[in-house]
């Protein structure tokens, strides 16, 4: 009796054995299931969800210097996907570039995943992105629309007073009448139709701030406020400065005293400028070094912002003549010239601290 209940147990252990693997089995299939259920809901919160289109089609801009963790991490906060973490191993992995700067076409029914791989490549933008930058020349401006290859070329080998008459501009000298800021054109759009379109902004620009000028300035037209303000964008990139290095120069014209600027003498001097104004440089005449001719030069010496058009027709209201840097990012201004000697000594012994 007691042999065949030994030999029920030993039938039995099998049975048990088998029936803890299959338990085991289970378990390991239904932990399986769940990965894959929550691997697909947060794939389906982030990669493959739908980008968020107000529209059938929406364009999407991207700016220069936007990088993919920043793009990633406003769709995050603006709460349209959810597990950041998943798009950027996903950008580390799959995407072996940079996000471009230009405007691209999302359409309704795309998802994030296709949208960051369309972002690596600037060919799949739908409109140029041309930023001109306050105080640059036409000559850079000219080399930036020349270098880009979505921009087609039709007038940029001509001279520049040909180029002027193209674009039916009623200056001949192209230098300060560009309106400074970041545009978007289609790709391929011409280079007359770009210029043309920053030269109509930049008059509208200068008419608005003209029409609100005040009274009793040194300017017999609006093209010399526009040249001031092109000396004011030169000298200094404070916006709290703008209007106290237009009154210097606004009280010198009108007490007749020379401007002796060195950014009218940097651009009379074109190509020999290598980074330094040598003594030489200030006393040989040029027709824009104010330091040898009386008034203003006889253009704009870059393209102005908006903000330097006022500060030219609303200069300050204060008694200073002179000002200089102070090697810390600003200027010190100054009524006398023996203030002004002091500033300069006071500039000079910064430098050598740096140094």
């Amino acid at each position: 009796m007691a042999q065949a209940k030994h030999t029920k147990s030993k039938k039995n252990k099998p049975r048990m054995k088998n029936f803890r693997w299959k338990k085991i089995l289970i378990f390991m299939f239904a932990s399986l299931i769940l990965l894959v259920a929550v691997i697909f809901f947060m794939l389906s919160q982030s990669l493959f969800k739908p980008y968020p289109v107000q529209h059938k089609v929406q364009l999407l801009s991207i700016e220069k210097g936007q990088t993919y963790s920043s793009f990633i991490q406003d769709l995050t906060e603006q709460k349209q996907v959810k597990f950041a973490v998943i798009l950027k191993i996903y950008q580390r992995i799959f995407i072996h570039d940079t996000l471009k700067a230009g405007v691209y076409e999302v359409r309704q029914g795309m998802t994030v995943r296709h949208v960051l791989d369309m972002l690596s490549d600037a060919n799949n933008a739908q409109m140029n992105r041309i930023q001109v930058i306050e105080g640059t020349t036409f000559k850079q401006l000219k080399a930036k629309l020349q270098a880009d290859p979505y921009v087609k070329k039709s007038i940029l080998h001509l001279s520049d007073s040909q180029i002027m008459q193209k674009i039916g501009a009623e200056y001949a000298h192209p230098e300060g009448l560009f309106a400074p800021n970041t545009y978007f054109f289609a790709k391929g759009e011409s280079d007359i139709n770009i210029l043309k379109n920053l030269y109509q902004q930049q008059i509208k620009n200068l008419n608005d701030a003209w029409a609100k000028r005040e009274q009793n300035l040194p300017y017999h037209n609006k093209y010399e406020a526009l040249i001031m303000a092109s000396i004011v964008e030169k000298e200094t990139a404070l916006e709290s400065e703008r209007t106290q290095v237009a009154g210097v120069f606004v009280r010198r014209l009108n007490i007749g005293m020379r401007l002796q600027t060195d950014p009218t003498v940097i651009y009379g001097m074109g190509d020999r400028y290598t980074g330094n104004i040598r003594r030489k440089d200030l006393t040989t005449p040029t027709a824009y070094n104010t330091y040898t001719i009386a008034g203003l030069p006889p253009t704009p010496i870059a393209m102005p912002s908006q903000r330097s058009m006022v500060a030219a027709l609303h200069p300050d209201q204060s008694n200073s003549l002179y000002f200089v840097a102070t090697g810390h990012g600003g200027h010190q201004f100054s009524t006398t010239l023996e203030q002004h000697n002091q500033a300069v000594r006071q500039y000079l012994a910064t430098l050598k601290q740096k140094k």
